[in-house]
């Protein structure tokens, strides 16, 4: 049967990708990388630079990188299509950026402004190559209600998500507290966008309660995951995260994409990082098809 036929056979919607559809069935896919906030403090001091990054991903045998642009001399070419090349020639994929979004703003100018920082940072992640870009929801405005909020949040990513889908970028709204603290309320604003190219960048440390059921809920919509080496308990002690058992869950689902680790602890990231990533690489090929 030619493809054209095929598709036309299937009932109507089999043909479009759902927002809640996992990729495809059978077992995990997993790939390692490292998220540049880990090294916050060195790239903000310029004590390091992304072109860094990328070699640190070589010499630690990770897939990917998740680039936080905070730190980005510019979004000229003279920046963005130097670093594309050196990623590729050194088989390195920059699969997601990092970008602010504070999609809950009050008023329908500051949400026209964030709308248009978006698309912007859209095209950045395009001429990357970057298939993901990582955004935030956004704290409840003072005087708002959660409810509106919600709404203002969706409005932006919809309108986000529709020019992503002409460019073929995925924008991951990650579960950073604020309006996005509960996965009922993540889930609920991924739903009203309803779009194959929004999803849930979930972030495994950021849960403050009930943490496993609600990453649970996430994963069918997750686009990209994020894991830590610690977390804080229900005491608001830092403890060691369970890889085994985040990652297992992760697994489970089916879910085929990126581990990026995002390093957070105490620790100087240069020194901790490294031994972080070989643990990741074995567990991740432990749980990966």
């Amino acid at each position: 049967m030619q493809r054209r036929s095929f598709l036309s056979a299937l009932p109507l919607g089999l043909a479009v990708l759902s927002p809640a559809a996992p990729p495809s069935g059978g077992r995990a896919r997993l790939r390692t990388a490292i998220c540049a906030y880990s090294f916050r403090g060195a790239l903000g001091k310029k004590q390091m630079t992304y072109d860094d990054l990328v070699h640190m991903a070589v010499e630690n045998n990770v897939d990917g990188l998740d680039l936080t642009v905070y730190w980005f001399p510019g979004t000229g070419d003279d920046f963005l299509l130097p670093l594309k090349r050196l990623a590729y020639r050194n088989g390195v994929e920059i699969y997601s950026i990092s970008v602010r979004t504070e999609m809950t703003r009050a008023t329908g100018q500051e949400r026209a402004k964030e709308v248009s920082d978006l698309h912007d940072w859209i095209d950045v992640a395009q001429k990357l190559g970057a298939g993901h870009i990582r955004v935030f929801g956004g704290k409840v405005p003072k005087g708002a209600t959660e409810d509106q909020a919600a709404g203002w949040a969706a409005e932006v990513l919809k309108q986000g998500a529709d020019y992503a889908a002409r460019k073929g970028v995925i924008l991951g709204l990650e579960n950073h507290g604020g309006i996005t603290e509960k996965a009922e309320r993540i889930l609920e604003i991924v739903k009203r966008v309803d779009s194959p190219w929004v999803g849930v960048n979930l972030d495994t440390g950021n849960f403050r309660a009930n943490v496993m059921p609600q990453i649970e809920m996430c994963l069918p919509y997750a686009v990209n995951v994020q894991v830590k080496a610690e977390i804080r308990d229900d005491s608001g002690q830092r403890v060691p995260q369970d890889w085994d058992k985040v990652i297992g869950a992760v697994a489970r689902s089916g879910y085929k994409g990126y581990l990026a680790l995002e390093y957070e602890a105490r620790e100087d990231p240069k020194t901790a990082v490294p031994s972080l990533l070989e643990r990741l690489n074995r567990i991740a090929r432990k749980y990966s098809a």
